[in-house]
């Protein structure tokens, strides 16, 4: 049987590097904005791919710190959030090593609570639509026939304020004499946070030995803007919580680690680690209104198919750890009254992300000579 050659070891590789947020209250969706892909350093000056990516998750379960609240599942007061999202990118290579990527973003959000509805019947809220577009660009630093067994990309990228930051729906039990009103959805399910943003990402992959890659990749989202004007009436459940009754717009960074074994001509494994955070204050600008820093520690297993020019990818990464810190305004609030103050956030305990997606190419990439005949010699044996 013939030996894969590093060629395919990058293709296989490609399929498993993708980044998305890991699920909980605290911790919305978001991606890279130059593409979430190692396939990208597989086009050639003119290539095209387009693709899918659908991430799900559920989020019941409440940390304050690090320690869980059991008692909210035994009471039947916990938040339970729903998420789907599909992200829909194109990709272009402007030359073998400089491309460029477009993602287009939608979400289909639920959250069944108590204490949104006036803590005596647990009700639902809704919010769909487009999402917040990103569009950047990414830089392989090291030619690919010169290095193929290793490479970094750094890309950079915007984040534009296409999605719906004010979404509403009814809560029920909430008006002056107990009657529904439309109020904005939790921060946690808006499609939009309302800021201009900018990412800064980076790509790393080296090989390790015959068709087994380690891989790194990660990518931190600036948001300037800290609040968006949109009310969270937060103040009604408590006087206390009048610091936290506008929606801030949080900045949030993601990183991956792990290895990647080409297991067949098509199927390949990965596992790794990676930590998704939301955190308690911004790079640049303000850290006033309301917001739940959280941060998610998981292991992250998975598998990939790709056949041709087709790939389809699993990621399936568990949580291990989560803790929701002291924001700002709990911190406020403790020097305020003097009392400890740590709000909740509520986590799931696994993240569903399937990818697809698809490269227009009519040439495979080109090696030179003296590459070629180390493959065909190694295929020889």
């Amino acid at each position: 049987m013939l030996r894969k050659s590093i060629f395919f070891g990058l293709l296989f590789l490609a399929a498993t590097f993708q980044l998305q947020a890991q699920g909980c209250v605290a911790i919305r969706h978001f991606s890279s904005c130059v593409g979430n892909s190692l396939e990208n350093n597989l086009l050639n000056k003119g290539d095209f791919q387009i693709g899918t990516n659908y991430r799900y998750f559920k989020s019941f379960r409440h940390f304050r710190g690090t320690e869980e609240e059991p008692d909210r599942l035994s009471n039947n007061t916990e938040v339970i959030n729903h998420s789907h999202s599909w992200d829909f990118f194109a990709t272009y290579a402007i030359s073998n090593r400089l491309f460029t990527s477009l993602t287009i973003p939608t979400v289909i959000n639920t959250r069944s609570s108590l204490y949104e509805h006036g803590r005596e019947e647990r009700n639902t809220t809704y919010s769909r639509g487009l999402a917040d577009i990103r569009f950047g660009f990414g830089y392989w630093l090291f030619d690919l026939e010169k290095y193929p067994n290793g490479n970094l990309a750094l890309g950079l990228g915007v984040k534009l304020p296409t999605g719906d930051f004010n979404a509403s729906d009814i809560f029920y039990n909430v008006g002056p004499e107990g009657e529904p009103q439309t109020r904005p959805v939790d921060q946690s399910i808006q499609p939009g946070d309302g800021g201009f943003g900018l990412t800064l990402d980076f790509q790393l992959y080296q090989k390790l030995a015959n068709n087994l890659f380690s891989y790194a990749s990660g990518f931190y989202l600036i948001n300037p803007r800290e609040t968006n004007g949109t009310r969270t009436f937060r103040e009604t459940l408590s006087p206390i919580l009048q610091n936290e009754a506008i929606m801030a717009v949080p900045d949030q960074y993601s990183a991956r680690v792990g290895v990647s074994y080409t297991i067949s001509p098509t199927i390949s494994a990965s596992l790794g680690g990676r930590f998704d955070c939301v955190p308690v204050k911004d790079f640049i600008g303000g850290n006033e209104g309301f917001r739940r820093p959280g941060n998610v520690l998981s292991v992250d297993p998975g598998l990939s198919y790709m056949k041709s020019n087709f790939t389809v990818n699993l990621n399936v990464p568990f949580a291990v750890r989560r803790d929701r810190p002291q924001s700002i305004t709990d911190r406020q609030t403790e020097e305020l009254t003097g009392e400890p103050r740590n709000g909740d956030a509520a986590f799931s305990d696994y993240v569903v992300n399937l990818g697809i997606s698809y490269r227009f190419s009519n040439n495979k990439i080109k090696l030179n000579p003296e590459l070629k005949n180390t493959f065909n010699r190694e295929e020889s044996k």
